[in-house]
C-alpha cells in the first residue's frame, strides 16, 4: 500500500505536465511557448537544407532551398520566398552523398508521441508557439552565419533571414 500511492500521485502528476524544451536557458520564461532559446548569444536557427521539396505539404514548414539558395516557407500550396536576394549560396557536399532516414524526427510538445505529422522538428502544441533565438543586429553581430539562419533581431524589431550571401530582414 506504500508503494501504490506514491505511485498513483506520480501518474496523476506526469499526465498533466506540458513540453517545453529551452536552449541555453535554465528554465522557461513563458508557459505559452514550445521551443525557446538563450538570448545571450548570437546564434541562430538554421533550417534544413531541402534540394527536392516536392514531397512537403504541410503549411508552416521552413527551408532553405539549395536549388535557388532561398529560405521560404510553405504557405497553403505556395513556397514563399523571405530571402529575395538572388546571390544566395551554400556549400551541400557534405550531404549530398547521405540518405536520410525516413522515420527522422524530434516531435516537441503535449502530444509529440502521437503527432504523424512529416518533419525533422515538430511542435505539435495547438496553443504554444516557438520563440526565435534573439540577436541584436545579427547582420553585425553573428561573425559567421551559415545558409538559412534564421533569427529575429531585437534592435531593429525585424526577422531577419541569411541566404548564405546576404541578410534579409522582414518587419511584422
Amino acid at each position: 500500500m506504500k508503494i501504490i500511492i506514491p505511485t498513483i500521485v506520480l501518474l496523476c502528476f506526469t499526465a498533466t505536465v506540458k513540453s517545453q524544451v529551452m536552449i541555453g536557458k535554465p528554465d522557461a520564461s513563458n508557459t505559452s511557448v514550445s521551443l525557446e532559446f538563450s538570448e545571450t548569444e548570437n546564434r541562430g536557427i538554421i533550417l534544413p537544407y531541402v534540394e527536392d521539396k516536392s514531397a512537403i505539404t504541410t503549411s508552416g514548414t521552413m527551408i532553405y532551398d539549395t536549388t535557388d539558395h532561398k529560405v521560404k516557407y510553405l504557405k497553403d500550396s505556395e513556397w514563399i520566398d523571405l530571402s529575395v536576394d538572388e546571390s544566395g549560396l551554400a556549400d551541400i557536399s557534405i550531404q549530398t552523398s547521405k540518405t536520410e532516414l525516413p522515420d527522422s524526427k524530434i516531435a516537441i510538445g503535449s502530444n509529440a508521441d502521437t503527432d504523424q505529422t512529416n518533419g525533422l522538428l515538430v511542435l505539435t502544441d495547438t496553443d504554444k508557439a516557438m520563440i526565435l533565438p534573439k540577436v541584436a543586429e545579427p547582420h553585425l553581430n553573428i561573425i559567421d552565419p551559415s545558409p538559412g539562419m534564421i533569427v529575429y533581431d531585437t534592435t531593429n524589431r525585424l526577422l531577419a533571414v541569411f541566404n548564405g550571401s546576404v541578410w534579409t530582414f522582414w518587419k511584422p
